[in-house]
């Protein structure tokens, strides 16, 4: 058999990254629903709440994000576990998650408290700053159920069980609504909190939406919780579990303010300029989420086969995520490149900021494309237990690749914003092709499960 045959998926295995991965896009747009929630209910009350609320979500999630990315730890653990048939591992990785989530939940809500001083250093508007800090402190609150919903939903999507993790994001955002209508608003003899009502409404959605995430996979969770295993208490095999979730928490905080320092550097060259940017990373936010579903998926299948020490069906689940997830990337980049004035009109009618939309969404066409690789690609090795590498190319790819080009480009050259956006292209592309390469090193021989507890 050629070696393009074995790497070949078959239609099962197409199929199955599919299924896998739809509900999951459909979680990661619920998420980032709850967020745009707040915004459209802020909007009515000032634009300085808007501004806050906007302002203190991009504060907690560029903090939160670490967190997040440790707790993705379990996506190897747990997935190589179940491929593996091993109740043990999975049982006492479970537990470690629990663990691991309320350790990133005191951390995290630590950093929270430094959010005045940051903010300020930062020259925020003064007007918008305290009300911002409101809205992060009051976020706290949240963080135990935010990590734990996060934790639980690693866990289940290992085990191919999404519909819970789906029924509680729903459940979660009609409860942000009510909440933020009662607590925003001044509704139901409360009086009107504005942007820390909302706040305090997200966090007390964000526990009605793990209780109801509990509620609901109890029967599957239960037994790796009950009993509990007295090695989940060890502190060596705890941090084994730290270093492997930790390189994928630095990785996508990187990321996340190598964006931020674009928009920021977007922001310098005027307001329209620093809309029409915002309307291009919106559509390209979008269309994302399919390739971080196909992502997700991809960290489970991977897993799997390597738990069941099957590495030429590792190979191939590997070849069938890039291309779900790139190929759909192909298909948005084509209607980008060729439809940017109808999309950017969708979004605004003033011309200046619709032009420079229109200038940006091509860029974002062949940005897409290599974005969608390289979070595919990492996720891979993710499911292979390979994170520390996949962070190093990432922080180089962005940091010393796509933000100096897109400065050189955009300031140096008086390239602007498009100069800013090929910088970021230029730094996806280096992170696609280095993690497309290490993909093919990491799977091209023997992979050995990742075991925090055999380790020397």
């Amino acid at each position: 058999m050629s070696r393009f045959a074995q790497l070949r998926p078959t239609t099962a295995e197409l199929r199955e990254m599919a299924q896998l991965a739809a509900p999951i896009v459909l979680v990661n747009v619920g998420m980032h629903l709850m967020g745009v929630i707040d915004a459209v209910m802020l909007g009515r009350v000032s634009a300085a709440d808007l501004a806050a609320g906007a302002l203190g979500n991009f504060y907690f999630y560029v903090t939160a994000i670490i967190g997040i990315g440790v707790l993705m730890a379990l996506d190897p653990v747990i997935a190589q576990g179940v491929g593996a048939k091993d109740e043990v591992a999975i049982a006492r990785g479970v537990q470690r998650g629990v663990w691991l989530s309320l350790l990133v939940s005191v951390v995290v809500s630590a950093t929270f408290l430094g959010a005045g001083p940051v903010l300020r250093l930062l020259r925020q508007p003064e007007e918008v700053t305290p009300l911002a800090v409101g809205y992060v402190l009051w976020s706290i609150p949240g963080m135990i159920p935010f990590f734990a919903f996060n934790m639980m939903r690693q866990v289940l999507q290992a085990f191919t069980t999404i519909r819970p993790v789906m029924i509680a994001v729903i459940v979660g955002n009609l409860a942000n609504v009510g909440f933020n209508w009662v607590l925003i608003y001044g509704n139901l003899g409360f009086a009107p909190g504005g942007v820390v009502g909302s706040a305090q409404g997200t966090s007390l959605a964000r526990w009605v939406m793990a209780i109801v995430l509990v509620a609901l996979s109890w029967r599957l969770i239960k037994p790796r919780l009950v009993p509990w295993h007295p090695e989940s208490n060890q502190l060596r095999p705890l941090g084994r579990m730290l270093a492997l979730g930790l390189p994928i928490g630095l990785q996508f905080f990187a990321e996340a303010n190598a964006f931020g320092l674009v928009t920021v550097m977007t922001g310098w060259m005027g307001t329209t300029t620093l809309a029409g940017h915002e309307i291009a990373l919106s559509l390209a936010s979008l269309t994302f989420m399919v390739p971080m579903g196909v992502a997700g998926a991809a960290a489970v299948m991977v897993g799997h086969a390597v738990g069941a020490g099957d590495i030429a069906e590792s190979r191939r689940d590997a070849v069938a995520a890039l291309a779900v997830g790139v190929g759909f990337m192909a298909l948005m980049a084509i209607g980008f490149w060729c439809f940017p004035d109808a999309l950017a009109n969708a979004y605004t009618t003033d011309p200046d900021t619709r032009l420079m939309a229109a200038t940006l969404i091509p860029i974002a066409a062949v940005f897409q494309v290599f974005d969608g690789t390289q979070v595919i690609s990492t996720s891979i090795l993710r499911g292979a237990g390979d994170t520390r590498v996949a962070m190093i190319l990432h922080m180089l790819s962005f940091w010393a690749v796509g933000i100096p080009l897109g400065a050189l480009i955009a300031f140096r050259f008086d390239g602007g914003a498009p100069g800013l956006w090929w910088g970021l292209t230029a730094g996806l592309a280096a992170a696609a092709v280095m993690q497309v390469l290490r993909v093919r090193w990491k799977l091209g021989g023997p992979v050995e499960r990742v075991r925090v507890d055999h380790l020397s």
